[in-house]
């Protein structure tokens, strides 16, 4: 018999957690190993538990999803991230599978739909449901110098206010490294301003990887 299908949520809503571990725990080939609250507690139970698949939210305190599908991917390259959101712009989907995710699912799909996207993941296939899919058409500034996944988590984490130390120790890289990606962001974006920077994250849908709710 085949081992069962390991299983990390992350979600900051308990009721939401809850609600999908109780919907998965149905399943007799899956096991829900843990549940975190934000993205720092799923980076560092991670690195204990290494689930196959972690079904992630975005808007989240402390480490917004984004950033926290980064940092797992580096560490645990093999684990399959599922982006479980209540968003559906274009702009959250393709940051989500820029950054890493293999998939995207909204929150208001039907529960057989989750159980569909983790089998497409475990795979190796990505997996977009259909609202998702219908609304990837992603907007195109030609004239700009498209963003890394990288890029697009250290801008939001200037957005918010950040310093490069405080980028530096969130993603456990150098200054150096950061003021390195700060000035292409800037080059890139023709942007010399931080307060220019969080207007352009907040206008195109880079700070969904954060708490803030719009």
């Amino acid at each position: 018999m085949a081992a069962p299908i390991r299983v990390m949520i992350v979600d900051d809503h308990p009721m939401v957690a809850e609600g999908i571990q109780s919907i998965l725990e149905s399943y007799d080939d899956i096991e829900v190993v843990a549940s975190a609250s934000n993205g720092d507690e799923a980076v560092q139970q991670c690195r204990t538990l290494n689930p196959d698949v972690i079904l992630m939210d975005l808007n989240m305190p402390k480490l917004g999803g984004l950033s926290a599908t980064e940092i797992i991917l580096e560490q645990s390259p093999a684990t399959r991230i599922l982006i479980l959101s209540m968003h559906d712009s274009p702009e959250y989907i393709s940051s989500a599978l820029s950054h890493g995710a293999m998939g995207y699912v909204l929150k208001d799909v039907p529960t057989e739909e989750i159980r569909l996207a983790i089998d497409a993941v475990m795979r190796g296939d990505t997996y977009l449901c259909t609202g998702a899919e219908g609304s990837l058409k992603p907007k195109h500034e030609p004239e700009r110098e498209a963003l890394t996944g990288r890029e697009q988590t250290i801008l939001l984490e200037l957005a918010q206010g950040k310093s490069n130390k405080d980028v530096a120790n969130t993603l456990d890289i150098s200054v150096r490294t950061v003021e390195t990606h700060r000035k292409n962001i800037k080059r890139k974006l023709g942007i010399s301003s931080t307060a220019g920077l969080t207007r352009y994250a907040l206008e195109h849908g880079v700070l969904q990887g954060t708490g803030h709710s719009f």
